[in-house]
């Protein structure tokens, strides 16, 4: 399998950037999920999850390593009030390396016919805002999303072929990095959620993947030794 496209999000939840390569450390591609936005009534940090507006929103990284928020009219911010303007909630955008405590998120169980949700709070992982702490790279092939559009499952690594599932329990090397593939990753109903350039709310898909992949689609990996990815780069086992 080789590298067909490289992501990183640097906003949790957020739109990410598309990359033709990237430097891979400890914590995951550089820049991925570094900030994230925070509820400041409830404390507990936003996720598309809970606030699906959110996916209308875009994250970039400058070339000085702060971080903007695009707004869908054209709108370039990283001012908490206009961001709590427009999420309709009072925000605030807070760096990986200025939150170092317990990160709370919120899950959902759906109850019910009419598809409402309870919700469970969770702890998430420390350094990059990333939900579980065994997954600081995640990767899916073109052969398991088949006609689904990649962007609904937010892999950091999309590999031109099939076969991820099996190496979980491996290690691996993709470019000039060592993974670590560790978990098969679970989905929830993120995956379901609108997105700019036509993705539609569609719960099939979620229903499909628990049906047909007991829940989980893509694999989750720790970096075992840091080096650089390229698109085109060839996953060896």
């Amino acid at each position: 399998m080789r590298v067909a496209e490289l992501w990183r999000y640097p906003v949790k939840s957020l739109q990410g950037e598309r990359l033709t390569g990237a430097e891979v450390g400890p914590e995951g591609l550089a820049g991925d999920r570094q900030w994230a936005l925070f509820d400041v009534d409830s404390g507990f940090g936003l996720t598309a999850r809970r606030v699906p507006d959110l996916l209308f929103l875009s994250g970039r990284l400058r070339a000085d390593g702060h971080v903007e928020v695009v707004l869908p009219d054209g709108t370039v911010t990283s001012d908490d009030a206009v961001l709590s303007d427009r999420l309709g909630r009072s925000v605030v955008l807070r760096a990986a390396a200025d939150a170092p405590g317990e990160r709370r998120y919120e899950n959902p169980h759906e109850v019910g016919e009419a598809g409402e949700y309870d919700w469970d709070a969770f702890s998430g992982a420390r350094g990059a805002f990333h939900d579980s702490s065994r997954t600081r790279v995640s990767l899916v092939s073109t052969g398991t999303l088949g006609t689904w559009d990649r962007r609904r499952f937010r892999a950091n690594v999309v590999l031109e072929g099939a076969g991820e599932d099996a190496l979980v329990g491996r290690r691996v090397r993709l470019g000039g990095a060592e993974l670590d593939v560790v978990k098969q990753v679970d989905r929830c109903v993120m995956v379901t959620r609108p997105q700019p350039g036509g993705i539609g709310r569609d719960n099939g898909v979620l229903k499909t993947i628990h049906r047909e992949r007991d829940g989980r689609l893509a694999v989750g990996a720790l970096v075992v030794r840091a080096g650089t990815v390229a698109v085109g780069d060839e996953l060896t086992a």
